[in-house]
């Protein structure tokens, strides 16, 4: 064989392996494509989505659950538009991140499981929630409860990862991934709320105006994830420009961005008109007040201005008649009374549904005082302690640690109560410690965490997938604790 044979033979060998490389990509490409054209707009949209958050997932785990947020926040919409949709599609994508994660790990031979702090208190929680499901009320909806639990401390422990030990992902971007989600979710709400010219008739405020529900179809849970992104918008650009004042220089350039997505996730939570939200914003603006200054007493002056001047504004007639009236309202759904034989009209009917479901929560940890009825079992349960003017449950008691109290008893309170008091704990010292930008996170988180925990006693946050946000918060606080030791 000539020299001339040999080169001829290598080129059509390398050819045919090039064929045999590119030969399979284009046969999935052109199923995927016959795949895209025989579906409506809607359903190929959702199906170029996943599959980009797969392949995105591949190159770094952290964009596919920033996606996966995006998608489990509109998951009641897309069960509103496409029934045929699983319920669990923002679940099974987590699902799939968490696989692409561990397989990555395995072939890259640096798989890590790591220990952040936080971690105990969250794995002694999700072990009373499991002992509670020793005789749980209904097996499934109580596995599929725990199993949220459980992607949360997989969120968790992936965004911690990713952040600590991994170059090329930086917390500003996670952070500002987030915020993007918020922003998309508060200008579908103030389109809802007043450019869209109609809505559903039991959202609507006045002529042309409408409550504010994004994908979630229901303002409350709605108002409270905004409210949270916005809080840590407040906390972030409030350190920033707060040390740039004290420096005597320009803030930086990013801070504007920041600043009016803020704006507008602050919109978009008065849109919602969700008084759960803004109490729980109220409590974190506060929070965020008392921490801004590195001395404890000068936050607490500032607060006490901050309450006095609102207090003020209310007691001169100087806020909106309808504001008034939906701020003083916040009362009549933080006391509790005996609502049996209450008689019921249109004006107290919407108190005294929340008031039965707190009775019957009640009741179910009377029957079962230490473990409860069973994590996610309120709703199973609902019927044999229900009041008899009040047949149909709502999924939860309308008051998350009440709910708790039902479905893990006391054990399972007390642990949930222990994570949310470590959690601040490790923040607030964090807010201590860490300068800069730094610091501003920390109080942002810290900030997002008292919206939820406050918004929480009027309502249950954990739904439409919002736990995907609360896992990634959790790992940015445990960033935040490794850069404290550095």
């Amino acid at each position: 064989m000539t020299v001339s044979d040999f080169r001829t033979a290598i080129a059509s060998s390398l050819r045919r392996s090039e064929l045999a490389r590119v030969l399979p990509l284009a046969l999935v490409g052109l199923v995927f494509g016959l795949a895209l054209a025989r579906l409506p707009v809607l359903e190929a949209t959702l199906l170029v989505g996943l599959t980009l958050a797969l392949l995105m997932s591949l190159f770094e785990p952290l964009a596919g659950l920033v996606i996966a947020l995006f998608a489990g926040v509109g998951a009641a919409w897309l069960r509103a538009e496409l029934p045929h949709i699983p319920a669990l599609l923002g679940q099974y994508l987590v699902i799939a991140v968490v696989a692409i994660w561990l397989v990555r790990g395995l072939v890259r031979r640096d798989l890590n499981f790591p220990t952040p702090p936080l971690l105990w208190p969250l794995l002694g929680f999700l072990g009373v929630a499991l002992l509670s499901l020793w005789q749980p009320t209904d097996v499934w909806v109580s596995f599929t409860e725990w199993a949220k639990w459980g992607q949360l401390l997989l969120i968790f422990l992936i965004t911690y990862d990713r952040l600590v030990a991994r170059a090329g992902v930086t917390a500003p971007g996670v952070l500002a991934a987030l915020l993007g989600v918020g922003v998309l979710q508060a200008a579908l709400g103030l389109w809802q709320y007043t450019l869209r010219g109609d809505g559903p008739t039991h959202f609507m405020i006045g002529a042309g105006l409408y409550r504010a529900y994004g994908t979630f179809e229901q303002p409350n849970p709605y108002g409270g994830f905004v409210g949270m992104l916005a809080a840590l918008g407040v906390g972030l650009a409030a350190v920033v420009v707060s040390d740039a004042f004290r420096q005597r220089r320009w803030p930086p350039v990013w801070l504007w961005p920041l600043g009016g997505a803020t704006l507008l996730l602050g919109a978009a939570l008065g849109a919602s008109w969700s008084r759960g939200a803004w109490l729980g914003f109220g409590a974190a603006l506060l929070a965020i007040v008392v921490l801004l200054p590195r001395r404890g007493a000068w936050g607490l002056l500032l607060a006490a201005l901050v309450m006095g001047g609102g207090l003020g504004l209310y007691a001169t007639g100087q806020l909106h008649p309808a504001l008034a009236v939906r701020l003083t309202g916040f009362m009549d759904y933080l006391t509790f009374s005996d609502v049996r034989g209450v008689g019921i009209n249109d004006a107290n009917y919407a108190v005294l549904e929340r008031m039965a479901h707190w009775q019957a929560a009640l009741e179910m940890w009377r029957a079962n005082f230490w473990l409860g009825v069973g994590l996610g079992g309120y709703e199973p349960a609902y019927p044999v302690y229900r009041l008899i003017n009040w047949p149909h449950a709502l999924g939860h008691a309308h008051n998350t640690y009440l709910t708790l109290l039902a479905e893990t008893g006391l054990l399972g309170l007390l642990a949930y109560s222990l994570l949310l008091g470590t959690l601040f704990w490790r923040l607030w010292r964090l807010t201590c410690v860490l300068h800069g930008w730094q610091r501003g996170v920390a109080v942002g988180v810290f900030g997002l965490w008292v919206q939820f925990a406050v918004h929480n006693f009027v309502d249950n946050l954990l739904v439409n997938n919002v736990h995907l946000l609360m896992g990634m918060s959790l790992g940015v606080a445990g960033w935040l604790s490794v850069k404290r030791e550095l």
